[in-house]
């Protein structure tokens, strides 16, 4: 195995990203953002830079405490193409071949990257809202399902490529689908290959709502403006809340529910809003 100076490592690849030119936009409104993957002739596929800002994006946001809500999306034509194929054979092939680490160094981009940018979308204590514009392909397809809302214009393709190229399912996609379409539905899913197009992932409840691609961006902005106008810690605790129950029993459900509940009842925002019901029934 040759260990030489040009022999790409995690850490070689992430720094020499750092002078790359803007594949991410990030536009801020009051209290929600809309981040744009912006490689739009390429598809936007998850090549080094454009994944390494699109996480620090995320991060920067969720760290923001004035941000509610977040889209994301892609520059039209697509959403994301998903892995850049040619980072899997200029890099991801040498590095597993030839870098000391070996597969380590993958497992390294995988996980810290990749996954650490579906953990940053499922772990935010902000509503994370998926525009499916188009193209939603392996890794791209994986970022939109670990949302909170998946909204889906007509012109959205979702395309779990994996397969197709000789891999399987990753970044959470095969948890997200299994327990969206069972186990043979997911699994014809993946061994297929074939497409869904908006229409058909809306109808398979992989969406919650299809749109005419030019209101797209508009109905995500509309749920922003719902977010908004919740008390502020309504989101946080109930996507916590709903994110573990995916894997609980009734019984433990229903423990933290009951657990988490009275924290409510000593809100302003909770006995506010008790008080303006109370008056407008004239109780």
């Amino acid at each position: 195995m040759s260990t030489n100076a040009d022999t790409p490592t995690y850490d070689q690849i992430v720094a020499g990203a750092s002078g790359a030119p803007p594949l991410v936009a990030v536009q801020r409104d009051g209290e929600h953002a809309v981040i744009v993957m912006d490689d739009p002739k390429r598809l936007n596929p998850l090549s080094v830079p454009l994944t390494l800002q699109l996480h620090e994006a995320l991060r920067e946001l969720v760290r923001d405490p004035a941000i509610k809500a977040i889209v994301l999306t892609g520059r039209d034509p697509a959403f994301s193409a998903g892995g850049d194929l040619q980072l899997m054979t200029d890099v991801a092939h040498r590095m597993v071949d030839e870098s000391p680490g070996g597969t380590t160094e993958a497992w390294r981009w995988i996980r810290n990257e990749f996954g650490g940018i579906a953990r940053a979308i499922a772990r935010a204590d902000k509503a994370v809202i998926a525009a499916v514009n188009g193209v939603a392909a392996g890794v791209g397809l994986a970022f939109a399902l670990a949302c909170d809302l998946i909204l889906v214009s007509e012109r959205a393709r979702l395309v779990p490529a994996f397969g197709r190229i000789g891999l399987l399912p990753e970044v959470g996609t095969s948890w997200q689908l299994t327990r969206r379409l069972g186990y043979q539905g997911a699994f014809a899913l993946f061994a297929g290959g074939r497409h869904l197009s908006g229409a058909e992932a809306h109808e398979l409840g992989l969406a919650n709502e299809l749109h005419p691609h030019e209101a797209l961006l508009d109905a995500a902005l509309g749920w922003c403006a719902r977010i908004e106008a919740l008390p502020g810690h309504v989101v946080p605790m109930t996507k916590a809340q709903l994110r573990q129950c995916a894997d609980l029993t009734w019984e433990q459900a229903i423990t933290m529910e009951e657990l988490a509940e009275p924290n409510c009842f000593t809100t302003q925002a909770h006995r506010e809003a008790v008080r303006e019901l109370l008056a407008g029934s004239g109780g």
